[in-house]
């Protein structure tokens, strides 16, 4: 058949290109040490920031919930799917991060599709930082509106954007879409700076924080970390599968946005709702994270010592404070070899590349948990070194 030969060819490009990926194969829970295809190694690559993926707390409210509600949650949440326990992290998570009300969704990606899509359509605006996650960017292609993309947390350039459109149709919608936390840079969204040019503006700012809760803001996020409110970002994501351990995504906001989601929101109408034990192991990974404050103040007190020592061993690191913390590489190929001899070393740390990151940035990932400690920390450092020394970067 002639698409299998296109296909195959594609793949063979990929390949020549080292842009293939391998899907690894994990033995057991997530942790600081992981097995991974037989091999036991200590794991610098999860998005799992607190270390709750495996607590022992967590764990054992999902059992006792899906005793008591089963294993799915049978429908979505506007047929009979909506749960007890649902409606409970619902109200739980509004007063966690400051909201009026907030929404579950299955992931992040279709919390962002369908709130992107119930707000913005054809002949409304979408503004969008160049590296936001895959999911923003896809909801803002999808829905219609007119797309526009602004230089990597440049608040003069969204400005320059945002007067240029509204002086065209002021009778539209407006929206400005940032992540809080970048995943692949790691670094942090100017959201002070970018309240004040959306107020200039009858423009509405919304925030995915994926990688800031449970990070930023003692825990509650980066909307905490700057002291905004509701009002100055009235439309906030967060997901529930990074830091807090568990699965799912949800929208926080007013009551108006919340009820318009309910109404219109697709991907929240047309999905089976998240299985109920999840929602229950949430509401733990909250208490835990209330109970046991040390786990951000560890968490910080890893990514300070990280930082410190990669900046002695004179490796290139990108500017971050926050759990994602990469080192420039370049080149594709590597990038695999450098993420190739640290696993020979014992540790798993991924080699991101195109077209994930923008072409020529290619980087290793490191991410840190509160489940690892300073011992290991440590010696991933030295691992590194002598991986840089095998494969030096060329003139």
């Amino acid at each position: 058949m002639f698409y299998e030969a296109q296909l195959k060819q594609a793949l063979e490009e990929k390949k020549q290109q080292h842009l293939f990926r391998h899907r690894r194969v994990l033995a057991g829970p997530q942790g600081a040490e992981v097995l991974v295809d037989g091999q036991s190694l200590v794991n610098f690559c999860s998005n799992d920031y607190l270390g709750l993926a495996n607590n022992r707390d967590v764990i054992k409210r999902f059992q006792s919930a899906a005793n008591q509600y089963g294993v799915g949650s049978g429908a979505s949440h506007l047929v009979i799917g909506h749960s007890a326990v649902h409606h409970e992290l619902e109200e739980r998570l509004a007063d966690w991060v400051g909201a009026s009300r907030v929404l579950l969704f299955s992931s992040g990606y279709m919390a962002n599709l369908g709130a992107i899509n119930s707000l913005v359509g054809r002949g409304d605006f979408v503004y969008q930082d160049r590296l936001n996650h895959a999911s923003l960017l896809d909801a803002g292609l999808l829905s219609g509106a007119k797309f526009q993309r602004f230089f990597h947390n440049d608040v003069g350039n969204l400005l320059k954007r945002l007067s240029k459109q509204q002086s065209q149709a002021d009778d539209h919608r407006h929206l400005v879409v940032v992540d809080g936390v970048f995943s692949m840079d790691g670094d942090v969204a100017p959201l002070n700076e970018l309240v004040g040019a959306v107020n200039q503006h009858p423009a509405l700012l919304m925030v995915d924080d994926a990688h800031g809760l449970g990070v930023l803001g003692e825990g509650r996020g980066s909307l905490v970390e700057y002291g905004l409110s509701e009002q100055q970002v009235p439309i906030y994501m967060g997901t529930l599968g990074k830091a807090l351990g568990t699965s799912g995504a949800f929208v926080a906001g007013s009551e108006l946005l919340i009820e318009t989601l309910i109404q219109s929101a697709r991907t929240y109408i047309f999905t089976t709702a998240m299985p109920p034990a999840v929602a229950a192991a949430t509401l733990e990974s909250l208490a835990v994270i209330e109970r046991e404050p040390q786990r951000v103040v560890k968490l910080h007190r890893l990514i300070k010592r990280f930082r410190d020592g990669a900046s002695q061993l004179g490796l290139p690191l990108m500017t971050s404070r926050t759990a994602i913390q990469p080192i420039m590489v370049g080149d594709s190929p590597r990038a695999l070899l450098l993420s190739q001899s640290l696993m020979q070393q014992g540790f798993l740390v991924g080699a991101i590349r195109p077209p994930t990151v923008p072409a020529g940035t290619a980087r290793l990932r490191v991410t840190l948990s509160a489940a690892n400690d300073e011992a290991q920390v440590d010696r991933l450092l030295h691992a590194l070194q002598v991986a840089v020394r095998e494969f030096p970067a060329q003139p």
